[in-house]
């Protein structure tokens, strides 16, 4: 039980609000210590575990650039743009994102996010062309919108990724079945992610179609009700 400590450790330090990587870092040695290890080992185990996660250390630093180009009107940008092009609707954007989004993560390539594209680019693209088409959108289908928008990620990101030979969601596969007794190469894996991927992109496609015609029909009521005042 005692190598248990760095538990006891964190919620000490988090009780008396000390700095939190202190405290983290400190629970670790301890609980190295304490559980065999040599000081040396713990470094390195430590050192392994950031180099693991650094896409995370990545991932922050991309926090501070955001928020500077959307004070600078990013969002405004977006969706004036958008607006240019008369033909495109929410879905379509939604849908060409989708697609986007699958390929890059096919290609195990670090594009899109929640926080990166869907926020500060995506949203803004959607809502645009919905306006330029159907008027103002009140809040409660700006929120809807917003929902929409995070599936688009969602969908691209966790049905394409498996497409990539050597992505962490494959290796785990193989590994997991290999626990079982049940020999796949990540090959066949990929292989079989790719039926969902295009089927992913189908109900996307559907549902952002779907979309726009409620967006369509919300539009020509709003219409309606201001010629009857």
């Amino acid at each position: 039980m005692i190598k248990l400590i760095g538990i006891l450790i964190i919620l000490i330090g988090f009780m008396l609000k000390l700095d939190t990587i202190a405290v983290v870092l400190v629970a670790g040695i301890v609980t190295g210590l304490v559980g065999g290890l040599g000081f040396t080992e713990i470094l390195s185990t430590l050192g392994q575990a950031f180099i693991d996660n650094r896409y995370m250390t990545i991932f922050l630093l991309t926090l501070p650039v955001i928020g500077i180009l959307e004070r600078n009107g990013l969002r405004e940008r977006a969706a004036f743009l958008i607006k240019k092009i008369h033909s495109m609707t929410a879905g379509k954007v939604l849908i060409i994102y989708v697609l986007i989004r699958e390929v890059a993560a096919a290609l195990s390539l670090r594009l899109g996010g929640h926080v990166q594209f869907i926020r500060p680019l995506i949203l803004p693209m959607a809502q645009g062309a919905a306006e330029s088409k159907y008027g103002e959108l009140n809040e409660e289908q700006i929120e809807h919108l917003k929902g929409y928008s995070a599936s688009a990620e969602n969908y691209g990101n966790f049905y394409g990724q498996n497409i990539f030979i050597a992505s962490g969601g494959v290796l785990l596969i193989v590994g997991t079945l290999s626990e079982l007794g049940i020999e796949v190469t990540p090959l066949a894996v990929s292989k079989a992610a790719i039926p969902s991927a295009i089927a992913a992109f189908l109900v996307a496609t559907v549902q952002y179609y779907l979309l726009d015609k409620k967006l369509a029909r919300l539009s020509t009521n709003k219409q309606t009700e201001k010629e009857v005042e």
